[in-house]
């Protein structure tokens, strides 16, 4: 009888039976993945509020600036951010391989994005420290996922043998 794919345990490359590491896995992804969602519809929707003028936030903030209106900051808004946040939180629900590097790359862009706001027009809003706090909780959640060759997909290859290595030492 073939293993199930869903297994409490499973065989490593010497025929040992040995527990699934990573239960929580799943619980991390939605998680993750609603955190990137929830960041990626505010930064798109900010940035569309700075595109469509910013009725209500001072252009006084922007002096010093290099920017003569909010529609600049915007378009990185929507573009750099909320674009990195989209990725990532699609790149978590669907397991790509690179699922981690783009939700980490995603927490970095904004904590960036953050740094150069607070520099430019100091701390304004509620909603500086509340979105660093995000993106310091996106940074965490991504470290925790699997690395890239590590983890259930390696188990798979081992465990229906179609690893070359572990078939060479049979």
């Amino acid at each position: 009888m073939r293993p199930s794919v869903r297994a409490a345990s499973s065989a490593d490359c010497t025929g040992r039976l040995e527990p699934r590491r990573h239960r929580g896995t799943a619980a991390l992804r939605y998680i993750l993945g609603s955190l990137l969602t929830f960041a990626a519809l505010n930064a798109l929707a900010g940035g569309y509020y700075g595109l469509a003028g910013a009725k209500g936030v001072p252009k006084e903030w922007l002096r010093g600036s290099p920017f003569p209106d909010y529609f600049v900051p915007s378009l990185i808004l929507v573009g750099v951010v909320g674009g990195s946040f989209v990725l990532a939180a699609v790149a978590v629900f669907a397991r790509w391989r690179h699922d981690r590097l783009l939700a980490i790359a995603a927490a970095a862009i904004v904590l960036g994005w953050l740094a150069v706001e607070v520099a430019i027009i100091g701390h304004v809003s509620w909603m500086q420290p509340a979105t660093a706090i995000g993106g310091a909780l996106v940074l965490a959640l991504a470290w925790k996922l699997e690395k890239v060759g590590r983890g259930a997909g390696r188990e798979l290859l081992h465990r229906h043998g179609t690893d070359g290595a572990a078939k060479s030492r049979r």
